[in-house]
């Protein structure tokens, strides 16, 4: 959960610092960038709510290695 939410906040535009040095070495744009990756934070929030919000999504595969 807390690497999700790591993820998640470094490519967000408020520290976004995965998000500036990426455009930086590449010469995009952040709104292109942003642009780009929406779909993919979509995706990160709604698998980080799920693992939040439903325990058992993330403590299946500790309960088979017991």
């Amino acid at each position: 959960m807390m690497l999700m939410n790591l993820g998640l906040g470094l490519c967000t535009p408020t520290v976004g610092t995965c998000l500036f040095v990426g455009c930086a070495v590449g010469k995009v744009p952040i709104e292109d960038a942003l642009k780009t990756i929406w779909p993919f934070h979509l995706a990160i929030f709604g698998a980080l709510m799920l693992v939040t919000y439903v325990p058992a999504v993330s403590l299946t595969l500790p309960s088979l290695l017991d």
